[in-house]
């Protein structure tokens, strides 16, 4: 038997990278949730959707194909959006449709559908606290503002999709962090039975070991059952 791992935080804070290593170390599923709202809102502004035209973003999302391989590659309608969706106003815009109550009703209930059969780490901002309540493992992983900063800042030139400074980052961040955490609808907060981890001094594998550790007994035990 398998269990499902829930990992919340902000963004930048390197969810969807340690879910992956994690998925791999585990031979579970990733599935970012992050990515699907990414999707969303990339779609939205290439339909001329507006962004707070909540029921045109659900009309367009019946007709809209999200779809992730094991390998970490993002699919819209049948087209490789891996990398575009990383960029910086596809993820201030992933923020403005996400605070919409029906758009992540529907996209809660594909997230749900899929994790039913356990065996999955999914992160997002809401995880624990409202898509996958019973997860056996809760995560909430967090870092500085700075921190996060400099990540992205060599993420988007390793991509080659954007020159904004370090400081500029900084501010978009955490600006993302104050709009997160202050929307209507599931907000970014950390669920009481969550473990949190800053991974501001730490390094990747530093932070998947710390995981790792939390997750094992949890593991062994189902394996028991």
């Amino acid at each position: 038997m398998k269990i499902n791992i829930a990992i919340d935080g902000p963004s930048a804070a390197g969810k969807s990278t340690i879910s992956e290593l994690l998925a791999q170390r585990l031979n579970y599923v990733h599935l970012d949730t992050g990515a699907m709202y990414r999707c969303t809102a990339m779609k939205a502004l290439q339909c001329g959707i507006a962004l707070d035209d909540e029921q045109g973003v659900v009309d367009m999302l019946a007709d809209t194909e999200i779809r992730m391989t094991p390998d970490g590659t993002v699919f819209l309608d049948g087209q490789d959006v891996t990398a575009a969706i990383r960029r910086d106003e596809i993820s201030m815009a992933a923020s403005d449709v996400s605070k919409h109550k029906e758009v992540r009703r529907v996209l809660v209930e594909r997230q749900q559908k899929l994790a039913a059969e356990k065996g999955y780490i999914m992160d997002g901002r809401d995880i624990g606290t409202v898509v996958l309540k019973d997860a056996e493992v809760k995560i909430y992983l967090t870092a500085s503002s700075y921190a996060r900063a400099l990540r992205r800042l060599k993420q988007n030139r390793e991509n080659g999709i954007s020159d904004v400074d370090l400081e500029t980052i900084q501010k978009e961040i955490e600006a993302r962090d104050y709009q997160d955490m202050h929307r209507e609808n599931s907000p970014l907060t950390k669920a009481e039975d969550a473990v949190e981890v800053d991974s501001s001094d730490l390094t990747i594998e530093e932070t998947v070991e710390r995981i790792m550790a939390l997750a094992m007994p949890f593991i062994a035990a189902e394996e028991t059952v």
